[in-house]
């Protein structure tokens, strides 16, 4: 019997360490990265505290720029003019919605007799009124609002700014640093008198622990804005000034950043640097014994006569049969994850050894013990699962006795309809459950008193919600009865969350989706006379004009200027037929996406002004006045030049047929999120339609007269060239304002 003990201690004490060595391996591998670097000042935490520095370094000394300084260099542009202008809407829509703001406050006080109040809320609306006013009548009205609020947003900038110098001058003793700006020649240094002495006296390995240089091989000159991302939450909010700042003042810097070593044993970063060299040396002793360990420990508990060599018992082997196979797989995820958590857990103890000597290795120990149990239990329990793996037919028959596939067979035989399935079985317990007391009161009648109050709580009100479900089930049955008439009623109710209301909610989307339907194919039909009564009257225009003209020239005796003339006409209408052929056939094309683009390397703004001086002689001939906004830098896409160009074509020539005379035409350019956006704005001459999308319509011209020359193919064209080009073509239409927008990816 003591020999039997023995032997399980053996085990037991194998097995301990065993795990500790497994703990050491795993250390090594998750924290190798952070300790074999041999120098703190080569580790993230370092890297953190030295961009930290550099951050607080240019926030209160490289990038500082006096408050005067940085009010006096804010900007505003047109841009932020027309977004604060057009906030909220036109002057109309703005003055419209202030006036219903007030107006039932003004009624209420009226009506209470309160005419001082009346008169107050009055007094505001006008205010207010006369505020949008202004802004719609002049720019410097609202240049002077933005100006003010970004002088509130630098003072409260420097406010909280200075919340932060206390951890400025704690760095500052921890670092050495000189720095010249390469721009102004201005010097930043805390070291007092600088000459070429006493920089190669200060910055030496003798008296530096650490010295990053810049420029050099590997290190830029030193950008302030590489530090954004240091900055506290409550500084980043204002980024707007931040951004500010550093465009009056960013520059690049050269020299030195260094840490003295008498700095280290009194900085901010003397806590950081010994806890490093501390955990460095239990790291290299924990790693390197667990290594050992787990070699010596691994050929004891696993040599050919070990007790983990030993054939599983049938006792065992049977029990664990009966546990479902993906149960099974399950539990051994879940072991595998546990003992990483335990190495884990004991890797840290050591790692992080507690000057409380007793208190730490008892801990440590009692989780070695633990992980050794468990790590001794996920063997077995692998062992087992590899041995069932074994056998393939075996593991079928065992895939189909799953709790996966039993579960999954139950519930398709219980609940054909999940949510009806469960409320029935709920409404069936209540009925069961008032059918056994009542028979249990019957038996025992002072249980009477235990029914009388669950009926009238709980009985009653599971009745008439049975009562009023049945009738809203049979409301939904006569509202599908009336679809199928043809009859679409008013929507349904949808109350609560239940099967029935899902039911209602899907037959009011089926009847919104009838009605859309009837609307679309009604709007199909109407487009669809149109486009035929459009084609027909702009290719039957210039085909009468061509057989007009023909059979005068059969006239006899036909003079040679008459006959010039005549040609001339069939000529133009011959082209103009041409035109209107071409374009219908193209647009087809696009359409159907049956054309092939050859991309290339293009340049937007480029192109656009491109496009523009094909036009320049017509525009020049116009009355009216183009405002071009482009971007400094180009904007290269990957398109077709070619078919992008004819977008552009069809807008400019699109507005310099339709836009009313002695009106400002403008176009913009500019990029946001990985897109180029260009904008096309005009004043339409005829009055627009509403919806927007059928002037997409093939042969749909803004000119409903079709007085003008053109085909109504322009923007359909232009739209489907931008779709091949997996952007988009947009109109907004505000009374006469019409606005095209063009997106394109860039690169």
């Amino acid at each position: 019997m003591d020999t039997k003990w023995r032997s399980k201690l053996v085990v037991v004490f194998w097995l301990i360490l065993f795990t500790y060595g497994l703990s050491g391996v795993t250390a090594g591998i998750s924290s190798g990265s952070d300790y074999l670097r041999g120098d703190y000042f080569k580790t993230p935490q370092f890297n953190d505290e030295l961009n930290q520095f550099i951050n607080y370094l240019s926030m209160f000394e490289l990038n500082e720029l006096p408050k005067t300084e940085a009010k006096g260099a804010i900007t505003v542009s047109k841009d932020e003019i027309d977004e604060h202008r057009y906030r909220y809407g036109n002057l109309s829509s703005q003055i419209s919605s202030i006036k219903n703001q007030y107006e039932d406050k003004i009624n209420d006080a009226k009506e209470a007799g309160n005419e001082e109040v009346a008169q107050t809320y009055v007094e505001e609306r006008d205010k207010k009124i006369e505020d949008i006013t202004n802004n719609f009548k002049s720019d410097e009205y609202i240049q002077a609002k933005i100006i003010k609020e970004k002088e509130q947003r630098i003072d409260e900038y420097y406010k909280i700014k200075e919340n932060y110098r206390t951890d400025f001058l704690r760095y500052k003793k921890a670092f050495t640093y000189y720095l010249k700006d390469t721009v102004t020649g201005q010097v930043y240094t805390n070291i007092g008198d600088v000459n070429a002495q006493s920089l190669k006296n200060t910055f030496n390995s003798k008296t530096m622990e650490f010295i990053q240089t810049y420029p050099t091989r590997t290190n830029d000159y030193l950008s302030t804005e590489i530090t954004g991302s240091y900055y506290s939450d409550a500084v980043s909010e204002y980024e707007d000034v931040i951004t500010l700042l550093k465009a009056n003042t960013t520059h690049l810097f050269e020299g030195k950043i260094a840490v003295p070593k008498s700095a280290i044993k009194e900085s901010a970063i003397h806590a950081n640097y010994y806890d490093f060299l501390y955990k460095k040396d239990i790291f290299l002793k924990f790693t390197i014994s667990g290594l050992i360990l787990l070699i010596i420990s691994s050929y004891f508990l696993f040599r050919e006569k070990s007790y983990f060599r030993k054939e599983t018992s049938e006792k065992w082997r049977a029990l664990y049969q009966l546990i479902p196979i993906d149960i099974s797989v399950f539990g051994l995820i879940c072991l595998i994850f546990i003992n990483l958590g335990l190495l884990f857990l004991i890797g840290d103890r050591i790692l992080y050894f507690d000057e409380n000597i007793f208190m730490t290795s008892r801990d440590i120990l009692f989780s070695l013990m633990i992980g050794a149990l468990s790590i001794t239990l996920t063997f077995f329990y692998g062992k087992l699962l590899f041995e069932r793996f074994k056998y393939a037919e075996r593991l079928k028959e065992d895939w189909k006795s799953s709790f996966i596939m039993r579960s999954w067979g139950a519930l398709q035989l219980a609940f054909l309809n999940r949510h009806v399935g469960t409320q029935l079985f709920i409404l069936l317990a209540a009925v069961f459950a008032f059918g056994a007391v009542l028979t249990a009161a019957v038996i025992k009648p002072v249980l009477i008193l235990l029914y009388i109050p669950a009926f009238l709580f709980i009985g009653i009100p599971i009745l008439v919600l049975l009562i009023r479900r049945i009738g809203y089930f049979n409301k939904i049955t006569r509202s599908t009865n009336e679809i199928v008439r043809g009859n679409l009623e008013p929507d349904l109710p949808i109350v609560g969350q239940s099967i029935l209301a899902k039911l209602a909610n899907n037959i009011n989307v089926l009847k919104h989706g009838v009605r859309t339907s009837k609307k679309e194919q009604a709007k199909s039909e109407r487009l669809k006379t149109e486009l035929i009564t459009n084609v027909s009257h702009d290719l039957r225009t210039p085909l009468t004009s061509i057989i007009t003209y023909t059979e005068l020239l059969k006239t006899p005796n036909l003079s040679k200027e008459d006959s010039d003339s005549y040609l001339e006409i069939i000529d133009r209408k011959s082209k103009r037929l041409k035109v209107l052929i071409d374009d219908l056939f193209e647009a087809s094309k696009m359409a159907s996406g049956n054309i092939e683009l050859i991309k290339q390397k293009v340049d937007i703004v480029q192109l656009l002004q491109q496009s523009l001086a094909e036009y320049n002689e017509m525009i020049n001939e116009s009355s009216l006045q183009f405002r071009i906004t482009n971007t400094e830098q180009p904007i290269y896409a990957l398109v077709d030049g070619q078919k992008l160009w004819r977008v552009f074509e069809n807008l400019i020539s699109n507005i310099l047929k339709y836009t009313l005379d002695n009106t400002r035409v403008y176009i913009s350019v500019k990029t946001e999120e990985e897109r180029a956006i260009i904008e096309f704005k005009n004043i339409s001459k005829y009055e627009l339609s509403e919806n927007s999308d059928e002037l997409f319509e093939r042969f749909k011209r803004g000119d409903t007269s079709r007085n003008t020359e053109g085909s109504g193919l322009g923007l359909a064209i232009a739209k489907s060239i931008v779709d091949l080009h997996g952007g988009s073509l947009d109109i907004e239409i505000d009374g006469d304002l019409f606005k095209v927008i063009v997106i394109l990816n860039i690169e």
